[in-house]
C-alpha cells in the first residue's frame, strides 16, 4: 500500500528566497523593512532575517502598492495605516479576477 508523503512546509524563509519570489533585490526588502512598520522579520543569532508566511504576505502587500499600483512610499504607508485589510481584500479580488480571465481565455482558445 502506497502512501503519499506529506509535503513539508517551511516555517522560515531567507531574504534571498523572499527576494526571488518577488523578483527584487534583497536590498529592496531590507529598505522596505526600515520604512514599513508591518514588516519585521525575526533574526536568528547570526542576524539573518527569517521571514514567516505572514511576513511574506506583508512584503506582497507592499510590493502590490509600490510596484504594481505605483504608490510612493509615503502613499503606501498611508494606505496601510488607514486599512491594511482593505488593501489585502482588493489584492485578493484582483488575483481572483486574473485567474477567471485566464480561464476564460483558455476556454475561448479551445473553442476557436
Amino acid at each position: 500500500m502506497a502512501y503519499k508523503e506529506k509535503e513539508i512546509e517551511k516555517i522560515y524563509y531567507s531574504i534571498g528566497e523572499v527576494s526571488e519570489m518577488f523578483h527584487v533585490a534583497p536590498s529592496l526588502i531590507r529598505f522596505w523593512e526600515s520604512e514599513f512598520d508591518i514588516l519585521q522579520p525575526k533574526k536568528n543569532r547570526k542576524g539573518n532575517r527569517q521571514f514567516t508566511k505572514e511576513d511574506i504576505e506583508n512584503v506582497r502587500t507592499i510590493y502590490h502598492l509600490v510596484k504594481e499600483k505605483g504608490f510612493t512610499l509615503q502613499g503606501a504607508k498611508e494606505m496601510l495605516k488607514n486599512d491594511t485589510q482593505s488593501v489585502r481584500d482588493k489584492m485578493e479580488m484582483i488575483d481572483k479576477l486574473k485567474s477567471v480571465r485566464t480561464f476564460l481565455t483558455q476556454v475561448r482558445d479551445r473553442l476557436a
